[in-house]
């Protein structure tokens, strides 16, 4: 999917830099993403969850917050309010551009954020928040040693994550100040709560308090063993998953109809791992799927391969044609199972240079029906051979190739 970079103006006029990640296809919604504090818009769980979700039609816009990542402005003079702003202002770029934004994602204290600033922005229909804090004066843990030198001079420098930052006693003083109890009691989207009950920055005490202050619709979904910043590829992948799973429900992401006398649609595939084999899969604006290679050969082994899914469709088809002619015969199947082998592996035939174009296909049928007789059994194997995937991979094929822009 294209990401775009574009800047738009924080709550202070200072220029915020964005990335914006869009469908290929039919644009269905928009999301808007909040990061974690003093992190960024590129960091591994927002670039995945951006990704996924702009491979189902959501397009997501992910910003670095004032004074933070190559954003200008004075991270000194930001605040937790400042933060809530800035996600105002995205929001209204966003509708500025025709994308009214439905969602909101946020991590750690951008999780807080986005729930301040719901109320604020029209239209949105759903949130989600990742490791967030129920009280934002939770990241003062983060510099408690300079609390003291922040009320006396008014600022200090402190070091996170190994970077310098400068904290504000406005800074201190809001997140202080700022509960979100009556915000959740009131809060009107739908509202998905992810948590690691082992993060070590945010216990799972806070994924609670959140929960238990907000009213249906709310889901709660553990990250198992996920560590704060989401770092692991799959901890990545699960809560992007589950996020556009979730989301489905209550965003409308019905895609226009196509053209009467149109094929099925657009198969779409997205790298969704630079540095793997790892392929986002998409039909339509419902059906989603990863492929693969396995572990042997450099992939993560989390969806099909090419020529798994090359059997899959076989197997589904000859499936489907067995049943489309039992069902129209009124004769007694009660269930049908299809195994497919094809000899070949994928990762080995990718890297070699064959002229070979005779691949094998074993096919195995099990009809499950007391009632079926012997002559019924042998019109419905000779079926199998008639579905339509079946005699596309006998004929030869032809494919052509163009270059998107």
């Amino acid at each position: 999917m294209p990401t775009s970079r574009i800047t738009f103006p924080g709550h202070d006029g200072s220029p915020l830099s964005a990335r914006l990640d869009t469908p290929t296809g039919p644009h269905l919604g928009t999301a808007i993403f909040a990061h974690c504090f003093t992190c960024g818009k590129d960091i591994p769980a927002a670039r995945r969850i951006a990704a996924h979700l702009a491979a189902l039609g959501i397009a997501v816009l992910r910003f670095d917050f004032t004074g933070l990542g190559h954003s200008e402005g004075e991270f000194a003079n930001t605040s937790f309010t400042s933060n809530v702003d800035d996600l105002i202002a995205a929001a209204d770029w966003a509708r500025g551009e025709g994308m009214a934004p439905d969602m909101l994602i946020g991590h750690s204290l951008g999780g807080a954020a986005v729930i301040a600033a719901a109320p604020r922005i029209e239209g949105i229909r759903a949130i989600a928040t990742l490791g967030a804090p129920f009280d934002p004066s939770h990241v003062q843990t983060h510099f408690a040693d300079a609390l003291s030198e922040i009320a006396e001079r008014g600022q200090a420098e402190v070091t996170l994550g190994g970077r310098p930052f400068t904290i504000g006693r406005a800074f201190v003083e809001d997140t202080g100040a700022e509960r979100l109890t009556k915000t959740l009691r009131d809060l009107k989207p739908a509202l998905l709560v992810l948590h690691s009950p082992v993060d070590a920055v945010v216990s799972i005490d806070n994924a609670s308090e959140i929960f238990l202050a907000a009213k249906h619709p709310k889901s709660f979904v553990t990250l198992d063993d996920a560590d704060h910043l989401i770092t692991r590829a799959e901890d990545a992948e699960y809560a992007a998953e589950v996020i556009a799973s979730w989301s489905a429900r209550y965003l409308n992401r019905r895609p226009p109809a196509p053209p009467i006398g149109t094929p099925e649609g657009i198969v779409r595939v997205s790298e969704a791992d630079r540095d793997g084999f790892l392929q986002d899969i998409t039909s339509g604006s419902h059906i989603h799927l990863l492929a693969d290679e396995p572990l042997a050969y450099g992939g993560t082994n989390r969806g099909m391969s090419p020529y798994g899914f090359l059997s899959a469709s076989l197997g589904a088809c000859t499936s489907m044609t067995i049943r489309m002619y039992a069902r129209r015969k009124d004769w007694p199947l009660d269930h049908v199972t299809v195994e497919v082998c094809h000899e070949k592996v994928h990762a080995q035939d990718a890297g070699m240079a064959t002229d070979e174009r005779i691949d094998t296909f074993r096919r195995r049928i099990r009809l499950t029906g007391d009632a079926l007789t012997d002559d019924q059994r042998a019109r419905l194997m000779e079926i199998a051979d008639r579905c339509p995937v079946h005699r596309t991979l006998e004929r030869a094929s032809k494919v052509t190739t163009a270059v998107l822009p």
